[in-house]
């Protein structure tokens, strides 16, 4: 069973991995792209954030696509998409060219981000889909500790164009994994009822449905406060603090290495005390973490370990309310998991690029704004956690 199950998440973590990877590997670039482009800081940025706002919306084309051809066709389509836009990135004379094909390279990247949830819903529910779960935020989640540590020798070795060609490469690798290690875990017995008619439906079902939307809403406040992160630290540890960009991508990494690391412990402590009581509590220390934070640079406080001890441990706790909150959404909605992970990783990309543009707005290149915008993040998720768990699932996962 372990051997089975740490396959599968490699396999579909490998799949999910090369859309973060497409973000995380060319941060430590951003502070230099914009030389080589002759663009401003702010263009540079917009291609980070036309990544991260087309793959929000185009998830929900992913999955019910998936719900009604099955889960491996639109992977295939997705990834090959995503190589011809990484093709035009690499050879982009432009800013405005890089920004275009970042969009294309979007569009192929959802595939990648939704239906492996969706497969995970197919195979398992309750605890043993979370240790699936937890299993594949383990392999997607070496993508930032590997990804701008890979970036930073790439660009130091090609540019940072040689970033699209290792993304290339990786898009490849992951179509073949797809071809040799998956099988298709919809089958044509189980689409009959699936159409793009019955696909916007279950939207309007599902967003009627406030415990599928409180779940998802914690979610993306606690994805949230990473995209803050996301777009400041590179502009904060290289430019604030000094750092170089190889050291910028170790720091990078041990934010990573907590969430993962924290995220393995979900099935144990799911199959002990029950997955609302996991998220409760860990959304709990994940406020209490970022908010110390924010007080301590509230406070005249500004040194590298002050800003790194509090987000170790808050996105260590992080790591355990995302695998716990996508498996609660999913767990009543087998019968259209493609649209519900659809919905819900739109949802949750879209509200974490608003407010990681909102967070942008009052960025001045120091920690605070950065700081202030994670624990405002950090607290409304604890806070809709209490609405969104207030009654007990009916259903084992609770028990």
């Amino acid at each position: 069973m372990t051997r089975r199950f740490l396959r599968m998440a490699i396999v579909l973590g490998l799949i999910t991995a090369v859309g973060p990877f497409a973000v995380d590997m060319y941060l430590p670039a951003l502070p230099s792209m914009g030389k080589s482009l002759e663009a401003t800081p702010g263009a540079v940025q917009m291609s980070l954030m036309a990544f991260i706002i087309v793959i929000g919306i185009c998830q929900l084309f992913y999955g019910p696509l998936s719900d009604i051809v099955g889960r491996k066709l639109p992977i295939y389509g997705g990834l090959a998409i995503f190589t011809i836009g990484s093709i035009g990135c690499a050879l982009a004379p432009n800013v405005t060219i890089l920004i275009a094909f970042r969009v294309l390279q979007a569009f192929g990247a959802c595939a990648g981000m939704v239906i492996p949830r969706a497969i995970v819903r197919d195979l398992h529910t309750g605890h043993d889909a979370t240790r699936l779960m937890s299993l594949l935020m383990l392999t997607v989640s070496i993508s930032p500790i590997l990804a701008p540590l890979t970036g930073s020798f790439v660009i130091a070795a090609f540019g940072w164009r040689g970033v699209f060609a290792v993304l290339t490469i990786a898009a490849i690798i992951a179509f073949i994994l797809t071809a040799t290690q998956l099988k298709e875990t919809r089958p044509a017995e189980q689409r009959g009822e699936s159409s793009w008619r019955s696909a916007f439906s279950a939207y309007g079902l599902l967003l009627r449905d406030g415990e599928f939307l409180g779940l998802t809403l914690v979610g993306a406040l606690g994805i949230s406060s990473f995209f803050v992160y996301l777009g400041s630290a590179s502009f904060v540890l290289i430019n604030h603090y000094g750092l170089t960009p190889k050291l910028f991508s170790l720091c990078f990494a041990l934010n990573a290495a907590s969430f993962f690391g924290f995220s393995q412990l979900t099935g144990t402590l799911t199959q002990r005390f029950g997955l609302p009581r996991v998220v409760r509590a860990a959304a709990c220390c994940f406020a209490l973490a970022m908010l110390s934070l924010a007080g301590l640079f509230a406070m005249g406080v500004d040194n590298l370990l002050a800003l790194m001890a509090p987000l170790f441990i808050g996105y260590g706790f992080l790591g355990l309310v995302i695998p716990a909150t996508a498996v609660l959404s999913l767990e009543h909605h087998g019968a259209i998991a493609g649209t519900a992970s659809a919905l819900m990783g739109s949802l949750q990309m879209i509200i974490g690029s608003a407010i990681m543009a909102l967070a942008g707005l009052f960025a001045d290149g120091s920690p605070k704004p950065m700081t202030f915008g994670i624990a405002a993040c950090a607290a409304a998720a604890f806070l809709v956690t209490q609405f969104a768990l207030r009654r007990p699932a009916a259903n084992p996962s609770t028990l």
